[in-house]
């Protein structure tokens, strides 16, 4: 299907106007992290499909392995699927340069140490190193939250293009605690402060127990590409991990300079 769908002819399209590539892609956004195994029902209920129309598209991804099924009649996510996926080159390259200095920075913090890009107005997780015993953490990889929501997507927003900055601060911030910020003079204050000090710190802002902390990390041409964090426990301790954060970043920022093309993320 991958061959049919990507040829130079024009793309086939229901009576609504929209391709079989877009219907396709409906179906894949379906999954979740929570949710990685759905029934054919579920899927059209997500993707907004018939059923019918839906079954059909799950049939020619998992013949393309895009998808699988499962024992009991689920659909998972397809071996080839992850396969394509793994070779994004800026989000693999950019990875491979950080884990060095991830994993020194998980040594000396002992909880969660993370990796994020900014995609569109929400954070995507592309790496994270937790211990058994570490304090809650909601973010996982290739998991998204919304850009006011962690201390990550509020450090890529602060550092964010302008337009994508006024977007959020226009619309309605959901919470998760009584902590969260929620009022866009609030946010728009906090993304200011973020800006002067270089990093984020917000207690209780995903989880009353937990403090997320993060600092930017900048490309060869000085631009903020990615957020670096860890998130530790919500006590007095907390800040002790920013001047790491920030040794950290400068690390990674470094070496990203140091590559022969500049990485961008968006």
């Amino acid at each position: 299907m991958v061959e049919t769908l990507c040829h130079d002819a024009p793309m086939p399209r229901t009576p609504t106007g929209e391709s079989s590539l877009a219907r396709a892609v409906r179906v894949l956004d379906a999954f979740t992290a929570d949710q990685p195994a759905l029934r054919v029902s579920e899927i059209a209920r997500r993707s907004g499909l018939h059923i019918a129309t839906a079954s059909r598209i799950v049939g020619h991804l998992v013949a393309e392995g895009l998808l699988a099924r499962g024992s009991d009649g689920s659909v998972r996510v397809g071996m080839r699927l992850w396969e394509l996926a793994s070779r994004a080159a800026p989000a693999r390259s950019f990875r491979d340069a950080a884990m060095p200095f991830l994993e020194d920075l998980h040594a000396v913090v002992g909880h969660h140490a993370q990796l994020a890009v900014r995609n569109g107005e929400e954070v995507l997780f592309v790496e994270r190193l937790s211990a058994r015993d570490a304090v809650v953490n909601f973010s996982r990889i290739a998991g998204r939250l919304p850009l006011h929501l962690s201390s990550s997507g509020v450090v890529l927003l602060a550092y964010g293009p302008p337009d994508v900055r006024e977007r959020v601060l226009s619309r309605p911030l959901e919470a998760a605690t009584p902590a969260t910020i929620t009022s866009p003079e609030r946010l728009r204050a906090v993304l200011a402060q973020v800006r002067q000090q270089g990093y984020a710190l917000l207690p209780g802002h995903v989880h009353e127990d937990a403090t997320g902390i993060a600092v930017p990390v900048r490309n060869g041409m000085g631009e903020v590409v990615a957020a670096l964090s860890v998130i530790v426990p919500n006590d007095d301790r907390a800040a002790s991990a920013v001047p790491v954060l920030l040794a950290t970043a400068r690390g990674i920022s470094r070496v990203l300079g140091e590559a022969p093309e500049p990485f961008e993320a968006s």
